[in-house]
């Protein structure tokens, strides 16, 4: 017998304090600029960054979501060539401005 397959009922892992740090290192973002970006406070970003807060799944996501149209592109930890979860630049035709 198969086992079904049951959809969890959480959304799925965002990216994490690491991941935001090394996205914005990688194109060159100011915290004020992710903030401006993401719509999130400057605060905020300085908070998850260090850990201090727990940040809510729509944070989480306007976080990403900036940083995907300004060309990041998110590995999941099971994406990995060599390693944990990541992040890398977008093919150059895929940049969302």
């Amino acid at each position: 017998m198969v086992a079904e397959m049951q959809q969890s009922p959480y959304p799925p892992p965002m990216i994490t304090a690491g991941q935001i740090r090394a996205a914005r290192a990688l194109i060159g973002w100011k915290q004020i600029d992710l903030a401006k970006r993401s719509g999130i406070s400057e605060i905020s970003i300085k908070n998850i960054e260090r850990g201090v807060t727990d940040p809510r799944y729509r944070t989480l996501e306007a976080i990403q979501t900036a940083f995907e149209r300004g060309g990041v592109v998110f590995l999941e930890p099971g994406d990995t060539r060599d390693g944990g979860a990541g992040v890398r630049l977008a093919k150059k035709g895929r940049l969302v401005r």
